[in-house]
């Protein structure tokens, strides 16, 4: 009996560490990341880099006046790691869309290379679907516009399916889906870019769990989605 029970706490050690590790990014995609916020605290960038972490997504604003606090340290901690950088603003459907894009533009400078804008839309804050989709529009709009590049659309797969599905097709998709085996399944039939499959990884350098993603291309893929020269911009 004292066998058996040593032998199934190796077998959920083993479970634990491949769903919650590096492990769970799994060998079918190439590109592979994460997506941070002050919620992880200070971060060894240089330790993440070692990881095969290809791109970082980290939280810049929220709102119409929310700074996240480490937003500076860690973006201009990713660049000096060489690993592909992005921003994203939390959406509250019940504030202003232009004060929100103009907070999120007004912090957030990008270069060449860096990966679109995110827009993190995933609840109502007690706002209609209509309302929603106008702020929404009106946000990627003023987005676009001030860096000259279509923004990715953040958000968990039933929140899509009920609320965004046929409404961005021209927008790539960043989709969670916590299980890390079955892929998102849109209902539009729409297909991801990115995709969130878990939000309890551990990677040396980070303290707490981190949400691992993974990129649905090649790393050539990754680089032909992200800011071009300016000289190149339409």
């Amino acid at each position: 009996m004292k066998q058996l029970l040593m032998l199934i706490s190796i077998l959920i050690s083993t479970a634990l560490f491949y769903f919650n590790g590096p492990a769970s990014w799994s060998d079918e995609y190439a590109v592979r990341g994460i997506d941070v916020s002050h919620y992880q605290e200070n971060i060894d960038w240089n330790k993440v880099a070692k990881q095969q972490v290809d791109f970082v997504f980290v939280k810049a604003t929220e709102g119409n006046t929310l700074n996240d606090k480490l937003f500076c340290d860690n973006w201009e901690a990713i660049k000096a790691e060489g690993m592909h950088r992005g921003a994203y603003h939390f959406y509250r459907a019940n504030v202003s869309p232009e004060q929100q894009a103009l907070n999120f533009i007004r912090n957030v400078k990008m270069e060449a290379g860096d990966l679109p804008p995110v827009l993190d839309v995933e609840t109502l804050d007690g706002s209609g679907k209509i309302q929603l989709l106008a702020g929404v529009i009106t946000w990627l709009y003023m987005v676009e516009i001030a860096y000259g590049v279509k923004p990715v659309i953040y958000t968990n797969q039933k929140f899509y399916n009920t609320y965004l599905a046929g409404q961005f097709d021209d927008y790539p998709l960043w989709i969670a889906r916590y299980n890390g085996i079955r892929q998102p399944s849109l209902a539009d039939g729409r297909k991801w870019e990115f995709w969130q499959r878990r939000d309890t990884g551990k990677l040396d350098g980070i303290a707490g769990a981190v949400d691992m993603n993974v990129f649905q291309g090649s790393k050539k893929d990754l680089e032909a989605l992200c800011m071009p020269e300016i000289s190149s911009r339409p």
